[in-house]
């Protein structure tokens, strides 16, 4: 974001990320439970119909920009007016100050995603890959076993209802943004929407790292690396695709991190193996 950008104006909605119910446990006793609050969230921008988004609807105006900027439909934030979200009605209108150009066109080809809730991207999933650089940012083991172990500490959804992705953002082991919904794709948009709000030092993704729950498909490394985040860690693994993007972009995918445990699948230039190893620790207890 430039010191003249003009930050959009934003409402804050807000709904309750959650709902009680009553369940039949496993001795066939009634007992309350928290499930998570999916809700459509259908995005029309200059009232035009564009997309309709199943999220928990955390932070829905963060998700609307993230998607606009990940689909390259926006460039600057100085295109986006407003963006205003009404969960009455399930929908949210966004105002840009000139349009956008070839909006038809651009929006013509739909790509349906593996991403949980059924995420969805308009045109080529690999278009301008080739000219992102991710710079020569590299991840300690002693840091990324202490991100590991906040994502463990911390207060979430799933924790209590289950049933949802967490992404989160990362400046070294300091924790920026903690994001849950029920499609990895809308959390890591989310984080997108929030961090071009950001001054320039926060905006930038060169030293940040970026965490998720959910496997790292082609989706997900490439969105991560239109942030600018070369290092991507994940709960679960990564697809064939995703390897291959990983690769081709010289991104640094971890993945089946818990605790101190994990593999990491392409860029091992960008480790430091500063920690003794997982299992020699084991065998000295």
């Amino acid at each position: 974001m430039s010191p003249n950008s003009r930050l959009p104006h934003l409402s804050h909605a807000r709904s309750l990320l959650t709902q009680d119910i009553r369940a039949v446990n496993e001795r066939g006793e009634e007992q309350d439970a928290s499930i998570p609050a999916e809700r459509a969230l259908t995005v029309y921008v200059d009232k035009r119909e564009l997309v309709t988004l199943m999220t928990l609807g955390a932070h829905p105006e963060w998700l609307v920009l993230g998607y606009l900027r990940n689909q390259h439909l926006v460039a600057s934030l100085d295109d986006i007016a407003s963006i205003t979200v009404d969960w009455e009605v399930g929908a949210a209108a966004v105002k840009t100050r000139g349009g956008i150009e070839h909006i038809e066109e651009r929006t013509a080809k739909r790509v349906v995603t593996t991403g949980c809730g059924q995420g969805s991207v308009f045109g080529d999933l690999m278009a301008n890959v080739d000219q992102i650089c991710l710079g020569d940012a590299r991840l300690t083991q002693t840091t990324l076993y202490a991100v590991l172990n906040a994502i463990r500490l911390q207060e979430s959804t799933y924790k209590s209802a289950g049933s949802v992705h967490a992404c989160a953002l990362f400046q070294g082991d300091q924790m920026l943004l903690f994001v849950e919904d029920v499609g990895r794709h809308n959390a890591i948009d989310t984080i997108a929407g929030w961090m071009w709000l950001q001054p320039p030092a926060v905006q930038q993704g060169g030293d940040k790292l970026f965490y998720t729950t959910g496997r790292l498909t082609s989706e997900m490394v490439i969105k991560s690396a239109q942030m600018g985040v070369p290092l991507v860690v994940s709960r679960s693994g990564i697809t064939q695709m995703g390897l291959e993007v990983a690769q081709r972009l010289g991104l640094c995918a971890i993945g089946r991190a818990i605790n101190k445990r994990f593999l990491c699948y392409s860029a091992p230039e960008r480790l430091v193996w500063d920690a003794v190893p997982a299992h020699d620790a084991l065998l000295k207890e």
